[in-house]
C-alpha cells in the first residue's frame, strides 16, 4: 500500500498543474456535449480533437482526451434522458427508465441519479485501477475467444428479464436483433449476407446507432403522436436547489446497484474489445432480474438509470488498463488514445511504468480530479437540461426529428443510413404497438457482431469442437450462470401461478 500511495499523491500533483487542470476541465465540458450529440459519442469525438493535444506536454493531452472520454460517459445519458434519444451505444440502457422519468415529470431525479451513479461507478473503477492494475491485466489476458463468447451469452441470458413476462415475444426480439447483426459481409469467407437493394448500407453492416436512433427517435415521435391524441402535454420540471439536495438523498435507493454495478463494469471494460456497452446492458438486465419490484422497469425506475451510468463509467475506465498496461486497447475510444501515446512516443506496456512514472500517474490522478470536476458539472448544468423537458412537444419533436436525422447521417455521411433509420423507425413503431419488446433487438444487434466472432474463432481452433467451451473453466464457469440468469425469469413467472394454486388448495 506504501508503495501506491506515494507515486499516487506524486500523480494527483502532475493532475492539478495549471495546465493539467485547465485541460481537465475543459476536455469534461467537450465531453458532455459530444457525449450528447446523437451520432458523435466519444470516439468521434477523441479522434476529432486528437490532432490538437500535439500543441500540448503529452502529460496534458492525454489528461484531455482522458476527460473528454469521461465526459462523453454522461453526456450520452442527457440526451437518452431529455430526448429518448442515446448519445452513444453506451447510454442506450439509460433510455429505458431515464426517458419514461423526463415524461412522468422527473427529469431532474433521472438526470441527477445518472450524474451520482456515473461517480459511484468511476469511483469504484479508478480505486480498482489504481491497486488491481497488474494482477488484473494479467487475469483478463486468460480470457480467449470462448471466454469472450460465454460472456456474450452471459449477456444475452439477462436481455430475456428486459421484455417482462412474455418470454416467447423477448426471444423472437432477440433473434431478429441477431439476424440483422449479420446483414453485411461474412467476417471468414467475406461473401455477402442478407444485402439488399445493393445498398451501402447494407454492405458496410447496419450501425446501431441508425438502427437505436430510428427506433428510440423517430419511433417515439410516432408513438407519442398516437398516444397523446393530438392533445401535446408539457410535463413541468423545477430543479431547485432543495430538489437537488433531496434527489442526493434518493441516492441511497441506488447505492449499492451502482456500486455493484460499477464492479461489473470495470472487469467487462478492462477485456479486449469489450468496452462498457457490453457492461452498461448487462448491469441494467441484472438490476432487473435481481429487483424485488422488476416489473417498475422500463417505466420509470430510477435504479434502472443508475445501474447503466455506473457501468458504462466504471468501463471506459477499465478499458485504459490494458492499454496502459499491456498496449492492448480496451475500446475503440482507447484504441485512440493507444494511437496518440504511439505519436507522442510513448510505448505502452509493463515498462510504460517504470519508464514514464510521472505519465502513468498523473493520469492515475487525473482519473480522480476529473471524476469529481465532471459530477460538479453535471450537477450545476441540470437545471438547463430540465429547460428541455418543458418545451412544447410541437416544438420539441422537429428539433429531435432534426437530430434524428443529423445523427443518422454523420457516423458513415451516408445517405442511406438516414432512410435505413426512418425505417428502423417505422419498424419499431409497429413491434410496440404489437407489443413487442424492442429493447432486445437492439442490444442483440450491438453484441451480436462479437459474439458470432469469438463464436467462429473458438470452434476453428478446436476444429468443431463446441465441448471447447465447457472444457475451459472460465467459460464453462460463466455458461453456467447465464444458464441460471436464464431460469430467473422462467421460475418467477411460473413461481406466482404455483403459489396461487397452493393458496387456493388451503382454502377449499
Amino acid at each position: 500500500m506504501e508503495t501506491i500511495i506515494e507515486p499516487l499523491m506524486g500523480g494527483l500533483l502532475e493532475a492539478v498543474q495549471p495546465i493539467n487542470l485547465t485541460m481537465m476541465v475543459v476536455g469534461c465540458i467537450v465531453g458532455l456535449f459530444v457525449g450528447a450529440m446523437p451520432g458523435l459519442g466519444s470516439v468521434n469525438g477523441v479522434a476529432i480533437l486528437l490532432p490538437l493535444t500535439f500543441l500540448v506536454p503529452p502529460n496534458a493531452a492525454i489528461i484531455f482526451l482522458a476527460a473528454i472520454y469521461y465526459g462523453a460517459m454522461y453526456g450520452g445519458a442527457i440526451s437518452s434522458i431529455t430526448l429518448g434519444i442515446p448519445g452513444a451505444s453506451t447510454a442506450v440502457a439509460t433510455v429505458f427508465d431515464g426517458r419514461p422519468l423526463a415524461m412522468s415529470g422527473r427529469g431532474d431525479q433521472a438526470l441527477m441519479a445518472a450524474a451520482l451513479a456515473s461517480f459511484i461507478g468511476g469511483t469504484v473503477s479508478v480505486v480498482l485501477f489504481t491497486l488491481a492494475a497488474p494482477p488484473l491485466a494479467a487475469f483478463a489476458l486468460k480470457f480467449g475467444p470462448q471466454e469472450e463468447f460465454a460472456l456474450m451469452v452471459l449477456a444475452f441470458a439477462t436481455f430475456v428479464g428486459l421484455g417482462g413476462d412474455d418470454i416467447p415475444k423477448t426471444l423472437f426480439s432477440i433473434f431478429i436483433g441477431l439476424v440483422l447483426a449479420t446483414v453485411g459481409f461474412d467476417i471468414i469467407s467475406g461473401k455477402p449476407r442478407l444485402v439488399f437493394f445493393d445498398l451501402s448500407a447494407f454492405q458496410r453492416q447496419i450501425s446501431f446507432l441508425v438502427l437505436a436512433i430510428g427506433i428510440y427517435g423517430i419511433g417515439e415521435i410516432l408513438w407519442t403522436m398516437e398516444t397523446s391524441g393530438g392533445k401535446m402535454q408539457v410535463n413541468y420540471v423545477k430543479s431547485t436547489f432543495r430538489s437537488i439536495v433531496e434527489n442526493v438523498k434518493r441516492a441511497r435507493e441506488y447505492f449499492f446497484t451502482a456500486v455493484w454495478s460499477g464492479l461489473l463494469g470495470y472487469f467487462v471494460g478492462i477485456l479486449p474489445a469489450a468496452g462498457a456497452t457490453p457492461g452498461s446492458l448487462m448491469a441494467y438486465g441484472l438490476a432487473k432480474t435481481f429487483s424485488k419490484n422488476p416489473e417498475a422497469f422500463g417505466k420509470g425506475n430510477v435504479t434502472g438509470v443508475a445501474a447503466p451510468e455506473s457501468a458504462n463509467n466504471a468501463a471506459s475506465t477499465g478499458s485504459m488498463l490494458p492499454m496502459l498496461t499491456l498496449g492492448i486497447p480496451g475500446s475503440p475510444t482507447t484504441a485512440i488514445l493507444l494511437g496518440g501515446m504511439i505519436i507522442w512516443g510513448l510505448r505502452p506496456g509493463p515498462l510504460l511504468f517504470v519508464e514514464h512514472p510521472d505519465f502513468v500517474w498523473g493520469l492515475i490522478g487525473s482519473l480522480y480530479m476529473a471524476n469529481i470536476f465532471t459530477v460538479i458539472i453535471n450537477i450545476a448544468f441540470i437545471p438547463v437540461f430540465v429547460k428541455v423537458l418543458v418545451m412544447p412537444f410541437t416544438i420539441l419533436a422537429p428539433i429531435i426529428f432534426v437530430l434524428c436525422l443529423v445523427g443518422g447521417y454523420s457516423p458513415n455521411a451516408l445517405l442511406s443510413d438516414v432512410w435505413l433509420m426512418v425505417l428502423f423507425g417505422v419498424a419499431g413503431y409497429i413491434l410496440r404497438k404489437l407489443d413487442y419488446p424492442v429493447a432486445p433487438a437492439v442490444l442483440a444487434i450491438v453484441l451480436g457482431t462479437l459474439a458470432e466472432r469469438s463464436l467462429r474463432q473458438s470452434l476453428l481452433s478446436s476444429q468443431g469442437d463446441p465441448m471447447t467451451f465447457v472444457e475451459r473453466p472460465i467459460s464453462g464457469i460463466i455458461l453456467l450462470c447465464a444458464v441460471g440468469l436464464i431460469l430467473v425469469p422462467v421460475i418467477r413467472k411460473f413461481l406466482p401461478k404455483k403459489e396461487a394454486a397452493t393458496a387456493g388448495a388451503s382454502e377449499g
